[in-house]
Order: structure tokens, then sequence, then C-alpha cells
């Protein structure tokens, strides 16, 4: 019996702990969780409220709101950044307003505090008078336990003195097991000499059984229900019920206790479950926040030297940010911790971020009056009659253009097209006096739309296998032919290569490099010529605004095919379709890459 004792008020200390820890959440509490504060000041009223009510029933809510309120600050803070930057203002003069409230929110808490830790000290108070109660009562009924002569006169008094024990309730939680060991001691004791009507003990014995029983049994259906912390608060109940009840038949004794006590394993071993599971998900949370804590801070901002650089971590950021967001709070002990490097982290980067962009956008002023100055030039050279010197000029100009980085978008279009119009301005009135060149350009065109006009016959031709050479005499012939008119060039030169596309098809010849190679002859024979040298650097700026075109045309075809479902109807073939269209784009890409290389290996 005394193990079956020790065992019972090892359980109950257990309780005893646990439920100071782990209360019921108060009503109110509740409540507040549901309640939408829609600001600071309704909430402050609440809490003034609250904190007035008894502190052992709004501990969690007085948490809560404290929680709740820095939330509502930050959400605050954050929406009045958002409108800061949204109004065109730079988001590094935003200035976060004193908060007014939270000193009244920490003069509150403070009052709290002060209750509380009264209010604590007032229970260890009652805890060490109760104590010395519960051991004067002992020492009572150690003198009646002692008076084996005289048992029976004492059974009355021995009823109060137990009555009396059993009223006073809370002592120190380090006291409670010797003191239990000892009061029931003392009560077997008594009971074991008690020289009464057996019929009468017989009967007590009966009726401590069946509410130990009663107790038994609703320990085992707690075991079983889903709410494990609401089981667990219960068999603390249970077992503060069971020490106030009498000893049972002594044959009884073992079975019933092994009864209560293997209900009561299951209970505190799913209560045990319960929190490591918490645990463990817990843990998985800080590993997962660690991690993008470590990729973040990972980042090599110096090595982001461009705009594209810059936006492509910026959405590595937003997505780590939203992944961060999915995530469950981490331990207690290290969440805030995580939360602050975290944070530190994105300011960091969104820091840097902002000081390029401002250095950049200062660099790009510098350039355009750097293009506003070389315009200013050219200017000033357009109506020059010396046409050599002036073309020596105008060539030196247009090269140190090429050295000048990148304007402000708004600007690139007007400047280029400011700086191009007194080079043409120039060039044509230099060919006007150069005009008899003209003559010879529109033979030129006549002898070079025969051969467009020789092609296409071969090319209707059904007997088009062996015709290799007589393509490449009629390339050469094209080749070998000078200038045409201006206006003509590009709709001339289109025709021909669209000619040589059929015909390159047909003869199973590679349109890319005859393209190349016949563009390789026109630019050695147009680097002679002085002319040439601004026909040259307009089309380099022609090719380079095709080549991004293209560029931005095959990323928003990849973006596109990101979307598209292969198992949806359709989706295989409109990827394919896309994969082709990619790959012809990267081709273009590629010669046109080629074309700029010749162009700047002829530039003077």
């Amino acid at each position: 019996m005394t193990d079956a004792l020790d065992t019972n008020t090892s359980l109950q200390t257990e309780s005893s702990e646990s439920n100071d820890i782990r209360t019921n959440k108060p009503e109110s509490t509740q409540d507040t969780r549901k309640k939408d504060f829609t600001n600071r000041e309704e909430l402050i009223v609440y809490l003034t409220q609250v904190v007035q009510m008894p502190v052992e029933e709004v501990r969690e809510e007085v948490d809560f709101l404290k929680q709740l309120y820095y939330k509502l600050r930050k959400n605050e803070i954050e929406t009045a950044k958002a409108a800061f930057i949204e109004g065109g203002n730079d988001p590094e003069k935003f200035v976060v307003e004193t908060d007014l409230l939270e000193e009244t929110l920490k003069g509150l808490l403070n009052d709290y505090k002060v209750r509380k830790a009264a209010i604590t000290e007032e229970k260890q108070r009652l805890k060490a008078e109760n104590l010395e109660k519960k051991r004067a009562i002992l020492a009572q009924i150690k003198l009646i336990v002692e008076d084996t002569d005289n048992i029976n006169k004492h059974y009355n008094e021995f009823n109060e003195l137990q009555n009396k024990f059993k009223e006073i309730t809370d002592i120190p939680v380090q006291d409670v097991n010797s003191i239990w060991k000892e009061y029931q001691s003392y009560s077997e004791i008594f009971y074991d000499l008690l020289k009464i009507n057996k019929e009468l003990r017989d009967y007590d014995f009966k009726k401590n059984l069946e509410r130990k029983e009663a107790i038994c049994a609703e320990a085992e259906k707690l075991a079983a229900e889903s709410d494990v912390l609401g089981s667990f608060r219960r068999l603390q109940e249970l077992h503060e019920e069971w020490r106030h009840i009498g000893p049972v038949a002594p044959n009884l004794r073992d079975e019933v206790w092994g009864r209560f006590k293997s209900a009561s394993a299951t209970i505190n071993k799913r209560h045990q479950q319960y929190f490591e599971a918490i645990k463990e998900v817990e843990a998985k949370n800080e590993a997962a926040k660690t991690a993008i804590c470590e990729k973040i801070e990972a980042f090599d901002l110096n090595a982001l030297t461009t705009f594209d650089a810059w936006d492509t971590k910026t959405n590595e950021v937003i997505e780590l940010q939203e992944e961060w967001k999915k995530l469950g709070y981490a331990s207690k002990k290290v969440n805030n911790l995580l939360f602050e490097r975290f944070r530190k982290s994105c300011d960091l980067f969104f820091k840097q971020k902002a000081d390029y962009f401002h250095n950049m956008k200062e660099v790009q002023i510098a350039n355009l009056e750097k293009k506003k100055a070389l315009c200013e030039k050219a200017e000033s050279l357009k109506d020059s009659t010396d046409w050599q010197h002036t073309t020596d000029q105008l060539v030196a100009i247009q090269k140190e253009w090429k050295t000048i980085g990148a304007v402000p978008r708004k600007y690139s279009d007007s400047i280029w097209k400011r700086f191009i119009a007194a080079c043409d301005h120039f060039f044509e009135q230099k060919e006007k006096v150069t005009a008899s060149a003209r003559q010879q350009e529109n033979e030129n065109l006549a002898v070079k739309k025969q051969v467009i006009a020789d092609l296409k016959e071969i090319a209707a031709s059904e007997e088009i296998e062996g015709k290799n050479k007589e393509v490449r005499e009629l390339m050469n012939k094209w080749n070998a032919t000078g200038f045409v008119p201006f206006r003509d060039k590009d709709k001339i030169y289109k025709e021909y290569q669209g000619t040589l596309d059929i015909l390159f098809k047909k003869l199973n010849m590679h349109g890319n490099k005859a393209r190349l190679d016949n563009f390789a002859a026109n630019m050695s024979k147009m680097a002679e010529s002085d002319k040439s040298q601004n026909a040259l650097y307009r089309e380099r700026e022609k090719l380079m605004r095709t080549f991004d075109h293209i560029k931005s045309e095959v990323k928003t075809y990849e973006n596109n095919m990101g979307f598209l479902s292969l198992s949806s109807k359709g989706g295989n073939s409109l990827v394919k379709e896309m994969e082709r269209k990619i790959e012809k784009l990267k081709e273009d890409m590629n010669v046109i890459a080629k074309k700029i290389d010749l162009i700047d290996e002829n530039l003077k």
C-alpha cells in the first residue's frame, strides 16, 4: 500500500506543477482573439478594462493583447510607408512617427505586473501559512494515533481534523508529497487501530471504492478523447479528488490504484507526445527560417552591377519572403531572433539596391550631359564644307559616342535622333556635292536587280541541281557591284536575301553563313569609303536595336512557355511551336551579333 501511495503522490506532485503552468485559457482570451480591433486606441481602451480583472484569469489575454498591439503598430508603419512611397517620395526619407500610445501601454502593463507580483507574493505567503496549519493538524493527529488505548474515543475528533486538513488546499509544491505521505500514514494507522463496528468500516471502504472506481472510469474515457490538453487538466482535478477519498479494503487497494495509475500514464504520455510534436514542428521551422536567412546573407551584393542583376535578385528575395510567411513559429527562444536576422538581411539588400539605383541615375545623367555636348559639336559641324576634315571629325565624334554609357530611358531616343540628325545633315550635303556618284549607283541598282532576276529564275527552275556554281557567280557579281541609291538599299537587299534564302534552302546551303559572307564583303568595300563610315555607324545602331528587340521577344516567349500546361489540350503543339520560334530568333541574334562584330572590324 505504501508503494501505491508513493506513486500516487508523485503523480499528484507532477500534476500540481503542470496545473500551475498550463491553466485553461480564460473565456475572455478566446473572445479577444475573435475580436477585430480596428486600431490601437480601441485595443488600449479594452486593455485598460482587462488589467483590472483578476490576474489569474487574464494572464494569457494580456500577453496576447500586448503582441497584437505591436502587430497593429507594425501594420500602421508599413501602410504609412507604402503611402509615402506611392506619393513619389524617397523611401529613405520616411520617418516613423513617435508612438505616444506606447507609453500608455507600458504603464498599463507595468501596473498589471505590479498587481501580478503582489498576488504571487500573497499566494506564496498563504501557501506557507497553510503548510504550517497542516503541520499543526498532523501533530494533533499524531497524538491521537499514539493514544492507542482510547482510539475509539477519538473517532469524531479524528474526522474533524481530517476535514480541517482537507479544507486547506494550497501549500508549497515541494512539500505536497511529504505532507501527504505523513497524513496518509497516520490515517492508515488510525483506521487499522480503530476498534469500531466492522459494518461501518466496510461501508466506508465500499463508498470509497465506488468513488475511486468512478474516477478510474472517467480517467479511462479521458485517455480516448481528442482534446489532449483538456484531458490532462481534468486528470489533475481527478488526482486532487482521489487524495481526499479515504482508503478502500486492503485487498483492493493495489488493484484500484493500478487501474487509475494506468489511465493516468496513458494521458500523461499523450500529453508529452503532444508537446514533443510541437517541438518537432518548431525545429523544422527553425531550420527552414535559418536556411532562408543564410540564402539572403550569401548574396554577393557587390557583384550586382546591372539593373537586370538587381531585378533578378529582388525576385529571389521576394520569393524567399513569401516562403517565410508560409512558415509557422520556431521555438520561443529563437523565433524573435530569427525574425530580426531575416529583417536585417532584407533591409540591407534593399538599402544597397536603392543606393545602386540612385548612383546609376547620377551616372546616366552625367552620360546625358556628355552626349548633349557631342550633339552640340556635331551641330556646329553640320554646315561645314570642309568635307574631308569634317568627315574625320564626325567619325571621331561617333566613335566617342559609342564609348559613353546609357542615359535615362526617357531621353534615349530624343538624344540619339538629335545626334544622328546633325550627322545625316552633313553627309547629305556632302552627297549633294558628290552627285556624280549617283549615276553609278543607279547603274549598280540595275545590275543588282538583274542579279536578283537571274537568281529568281534559278529558284523557279525545276532542274536546280548543280546550280551552286551559277548562284555563287551571281553572288560574286552582286558583291562586286558598288553602292546603290540609299533609298533603295534596304529594299533591294531584303529582296536579294529573300531570294537567296529560297535558293539556299533548295540547294541545301547554309543561309546564315552566306549572309555573313555577303555582309562581310559589303563591309570590306564600304570601309574603303569615308562616306560609308557614317552609314556603318547607323547600320550598327540599327542592328543593336534589332538585337535588343529580338532578345526581348525571346524572353517573352520563354516566360509564356511557363504558363502552358503540356497536359492541356493543344499545349504540346503550342510549346513545340514556341520552341521553334525561340530557336529561330536565337539564330537571328547570333547572325546579328556577328554582323556587329564585322562592322566593328571595319570602323576606322
